[in-house]
């Protein structure tokens, strides 16, 4: 579940255009987006790559899990992809806020 940090969902939430809720799973979640990532793919590809390109969404990544698991989804892999990548943007954002909270207040700027 992501009710531990529910800023995964959030961001997703308002990037796609979707309402899930912070209680399901990493696999409901990824299903969810999957449907929405193949409705853009057959119906607004270039929306689609713009959301890719401003998520920061690795592009050579994407290419090469496709190339890998032919056969399989590629919303659903595209949507994994989008889930790691929030989970870093995440994990990031977490590590400078912590930095800044351990400065001593003379040392502020």
């Amino acid at each position: 579940m992501f009710s531990e940090n529910p800023n995964i969902i959030a961001d997703i939430n308002n990037e796609w255009g979707l309402s899930v809720l912070p209680a399901v799973t990493e696999q409901q979640l990824a299903s969810v987006l999957a449907q929405r990532i193949n409705e853009l793919i057959k119906n607004d590809m270039t929306r689609l790559i713009s959301i890719l390109y401003r998520i920061d969404v690795d592009e050579r990544k994407i290419r090469q899990m496709l190339q890998e698991n032919k056969g399989t989804d590629a919303g659903l892999i595209i949507a994994y992809l989008v889930i790691d990548r929030q989970k870093q943007k995440i994990k990031t954002r977490n590590m400078f806020n912590t930095r800044v909270d351990d400065i001593d207040e003379e040392e502020k700027w």
